[in-house]
């Protein structure tokens, strides 16, 4: 999944992952290659289940051993489908981009591994880390002069923030104020035809 341009995995997956591929997707809204354009056979099952566990792990770009672990631990919580999304929406790399500090999650990611962002004033470089509830995340001091943050914070990546997210844009801060809902988190899947293709 990582060797394909962005924008190809996007029109693969049938879902946007950068602006970038947003505008692609409006000018070629079908799958890449010589038969993008023909009609499909119907999709077994498996396959529909498997291009969805894909589709979801391209929006948090999640390897596939962390992403089948989260998927173990929800499903040992009983409400499989919901803990899973929300597991993954308390991802460090998740809520800075939700916060507007970066551009996609791919800069989210990035951000965070170069040590960019903290948490309760304390650097983490881990972008699995799993915020909590009243947890403040924030651009470090040093950090804040540099270009992707000062675009950030002039308002360039910020979209209205979700519910459980307190954001304040200009100074590169934001809290969790509460575990999101499902209805709350913006991306684009079902989960549980996720967990269906682990449980097969």
């Amino acid at each position: 999944m990582k060797s394909r341009s962005k924008v190809r995995l996007s029109r693969a997956l049938g879902v946007p992952l950068t602006p970038k591929a947003v505008r692609a997707m409006e000018r070629r809204p079908y799958p890449p290659g010589e038969h993008g354009r023909q009609r499909r056979r119907t999709m077994s099952d498996y396959k529909e289940r498997l291009l969805e566990k894909q589709r979801l792990r391209a929006q948090y770009n999640v390897s596939e051993g962390q992403f089948r672990r989260t998927v173990d631990r929800a499903v040992r919580s009983g409400n499989a489908g919901e803990t899973l999304m929300v597991d993954l929406e308390r991802r460090l790399d998740a809520l800075a981009l939700r916060a507007g500090f970066a551009r996609t999650i791919y800069q989210a990611r990035q951000a965070v591994l170069h040590g960019h962002v903290t948490v309760n004033g304390r650097r983490v470089d881990r972008p699995s880390y799993r915020v909590r509830p009243g947890d403040v995340i924030e651009i470090a001091e040093g950090s804040r002069d540099k270009a992707p943050f000062l675009i950030a914070a002039a308002g360039e990546h910020a979209a209205t923030a979700p519910p459980y997210l307190d954001v304040d844009i200009r100074d590169l801060r934001a809290r969790l104020d509460r575990l999101p809902e499902r209805a709350e988190i913006p991306v684009d899947t079902d989960e549980r035809l996720v967990i269906e293709f682990y449980s097969r």
